[in-house]
């Protein structure tokens, strides 16, 4: 398994970044959430450890039911048996995306628990929601530069990678957390799951992306996909 901790400058946030993820587009925010953004980011920057981690698997995509088996004892099992293996319950539209993809990259990034104690002590009802925002960025951000490493990583092979997916997006049943956080051991970059499959730190992703020679990175696909909330929608 491959693991980086990070600190806040490695990820290379701006301030307009965090604007948008509150919502002003392109619009600057009135001085006082200016302000706000920029001592939010400033104390990050003195405390965050983001970090992320990926482990490498074969595994092998089941159309009817949509299902990614995943296995790890370098064979692969019969398509119609399941028994013995983690089989993630990705839906359709996932195991398209996922498609041609000859070995998964299971992950998980956080903005780490020193950033969580700091958003979880702010009372003021404007910082939180900044930091709230800010920890959104950086969490997404630390992912992107996860997925810059994958890609670094299979250069020499001559494979890509395909967009990352997590549980509880585009039809995969948020309760695979369970299934997918034993892949990458106990407490995977310090994060843990609750009874109800939510991480903590709150502002952590998990997921599986795609490796291959043919594989492509599609764009989100949001016509496809029911989640109105979803963030890539943004």
């Amino acid at each position: 398994m491959t693991q980086k901790s990070l600190c806040f400058h490695d990820l290379d946030i701006s301030p307009h970044e965090v604007y948008v993820q509150m919502g002003y587009g392109d619009t600057l925010p009135d001085s006082r959430v200016v302000e706000e953004v920029a001592m939010v980011m400033a104390m990050a920057e003195k405390v965050a450890r983001p970090r992320f981690c990926y482990h490498v698997m074969g595994g092998t995509l089941n159309d009817h039911p949509p299902l990614l088996m995943v296995f790890s004892g370098g064979h692969k099992p019969h398509p119609n048996d399941f028994g013995g293996e983690t089989c993630l319950k990705v839906g359709a539209t996932i195991a398209r995306q996922l498609g041609g993809s000859e070995s998964f990259a299971f992950f998980v990034a956080t903005a780490g628990m020193e950033y969580e104690r700091l958003r979880k002590e702010e009372k003021d009802p404007v910082r939180v929601f900044v930091a709230d925002a800010v920890g959104s960025v950086m969490v997404e951000r630390c992912a992107d530069l996860m997925e810059n490493t994958i890609q670094a990583s299979i250069d020499k092979l001559g494979w890509r990678h395909t967009n990352r997916f997590s549980p509880g997006y585009c039809g995969w049943d948020v309760a695979d957390q369970q299934q997918l956080f034993p892949l990458l051991g106990n407490a995977p970059c310090g994060v843990t799951l609750t009874e109800g499959q939510m991480m903590i730190p709150v502002k952590s992703v998990s997921g599986v992306i795609g490796l291959g020679p043919t594989v492509k990175k599609h764009p989100y696909p949001c016509a496809l996909c029911n989640n109105k909330g979803c963030f890539k929608r943004k």
